[in-house]
């Protein structure tokens, strides 16, 4: 079988190919108006929701990403992956109920649009919007170079199509983004998720037992050959340090309940009851499909430090190169496919929320209507994947630290007006609006400048701090805000 190794992983991933095609085709046929584009048409059930949950948090980010992040700082990226688990439940328990309590108010496309009903300000729905156009453009492009890095490896392993170069690679990885996400929106997504959830979860374990075996010694060989290297790799907190390690545990625990592409899942499902459902769902995928993160980067740094495998060009290899040459042909197929339904399922998800900032939040805000809105839907979701694809292919840095940076910005723009806002009536418009401006101009500020930190603290984490403070300081300070009472009677359910 090893003599078909290449025909087996490129035959698996066209297969998955035909069923983007297949479920975009059909998802087609179910997107009747941009609610249904935007918001599923809050019809999904707990299953559906709970893989959409956690698939959308790993992605790309956290399937290639991830290994890439292993394989170069060693156990530091433990306190991204480890905390998220932390941030499902500060998440759930803070607004599984309250966001689709809210969603029931109104017709709602976005994010945004309950956050107006909140606020009852325009300006808040402006801001967070803005924020959320940048987010998605860093995190879109996450997706993206991870789609491309992936398809490069395995088209330039086969020598079926030559040599294939990176940005050879983002075309064709974007050709196909763009049909799945423009004929089928949101609804396309979540089911591509329930599929591909499951396919990662079975995928991850195997894998996981496949890194083990490829050492005599397992785990326990592999930490050795990591540590004789270098120590801090394998130390508590990595080569990034105690606290670049401690300001992450932060960022991925409380951030999480700020990243829209996943508590906007939390607007969609059928049932309010669902929640508590849902949660130990996501929990349970999100551990299992993790170790894939975990193992392989640890086994690639160890197989190159021994010899036994070329030098990677760049850590964000670390994933395809693994699955190429030492798991199961079959099984690196089979990942390989889950890899790009999960890159491709979360891409969707950024694409939908950053069009609906663009052409719903946005006009809204002016008072304008856009004519034709799921046509301009179609045709924004293009323009958008194109500026990620630039982004991606100029950024030059690891699809992981992008990814950070994006979720750093989610984090410090969102879990103060909604996180914060959503449970606690006291919060003001004046406060969400000073919240969002202040954390996106200090994290750009920074990104734009190059600056860092002292001992390696991510920005995105005190960002987050700075947020949280200016919001709970100008709200006490400010004068009370009259609520909806149709939303002050949700916040006290």
């Amino acid at each position: 079988m090893e003599a078909f190794r290449n025909p087996i992983i490129l035959s698996c991933i066209a297969v998955y190919m035909l069923l983007c095609i297949g479920v975009g085709l059909w998802a087609l046929k179910r997107t009747k108006s941009t609610h249904d584009f935007f918001m599923a048409g809050k019809t999904l059930g707990i299953w559906v929701t709970a893989f959409a949950v956690f698939s959308t948090t790993l992605s790309g980010f956290g399937f290639v990403g991830g290994p890439g992040l292993v394989y170069s700082m060693g156990m530091s990226s433990f306190w991204m992956v480890v905390v998220a688990i932390m941030g499902f439940n500060i998440s759930f328990s803070l607004l599984g109920k309250r966001l689709r309590l809210f969603a029931d108010l109104g017709d709602f496309n976005s994010l945004p649009d309950v956050v107006f009903k909140r606020y009852g300000s325009n300006d808040t729905r402006f801001l967070l919007a803005t924020a959320i156009i940048i987010g998605v453009i860093g995190y879109l492009a996450t997706q993206i170079l991870a789609m491309s890095v992936v398809l490069k490896d395995v088209l330039n392993a086969s020598d079926v199509f030559g040599t294939v170069s990176l940005p050879g690679a983002m075309i064709i990885s974007c050709s196909i983004l763009l049909f799945y996400s423009v004929t089928g929106g949101i609804i396309a997504s979540v089911y591509t998720d329930m599929v591909q959830g499951g396919i990662m979860i079975v995928a991850a374990l195997l894998v996981f037992i496949t890194v083990v075996y490829t050492f005599e010694n397992g785990l326990l060989e592999i930490n050795q050959i990591v540590f004789e290297d270098d120590k801090a790799a394998i130390s508590p907190w990595g080569t990034l340090g105690m606290f670049g390690s401690l300001s992450w545990l932060l960022l991925f625990g409380l951030g999480g309940a700020g990243q829209p592409h996943v508590i906007t899942k939390m607007m969609m499902n059928r049932k309010i009851s669902d929640a508590k459902f849902i949660l130990p769902v996501s929990i349970l995928g999100y551990v299992f499909s993790a170790l894939l993160w975990i193992g392989i980067g640890l086994a690639m740094r160890a197989l190159v430090l021994q010899g036994l495998h070329p030098p990677l060009e760049t850590p964000d290899q670390a994933a395809s190169q693994f699955l190429q040459h030492y798991a199961h042909p079959v099984l690196a197929g089979v990942v390989f496919a889950g890899l790009f339904a999960a890159i491709m399922s979360t891409a969707e998800a950024f694409l939908s929320i950053g069009t609906a900032a663009i052409m719903n939040d946005i006009p809204k805000t002016f008072g304008r209507k856009i004519k034709r809105p799921l046509a301009t839907a179609r045709i924004t979701t293009i323009v958008l994947t194109l500026l990620a694809a630039l982004f991606a292919l100029n950024s030059g840095d690891l699809i992981a630290i992008i990814g950070a940076m994006s979720w750093g910005i989610f984090a410090a723009a969102v879990v103060p007006v909604v996180t914060l806002g959503f449970n606690w009536k006291r919060g003001t418009a004046q406060a969400a609006n000073v919240a969002i401006v202040s954390s996106l101009v200090v994290h750009l500020t920074f990104k734009a400048m190059n600056w860092t930190l002292p001992y390696r603290i991510d920005i995105g984490a005190c960002t987050l701090i700075l947020s949280m403070t200016l919001f709970i300081a100008i709200s006490l300070m400010s004068a009370p805000q009259k609520l909806d009472p149709a939303v002050e009677k949700v916040m006290d359910m």
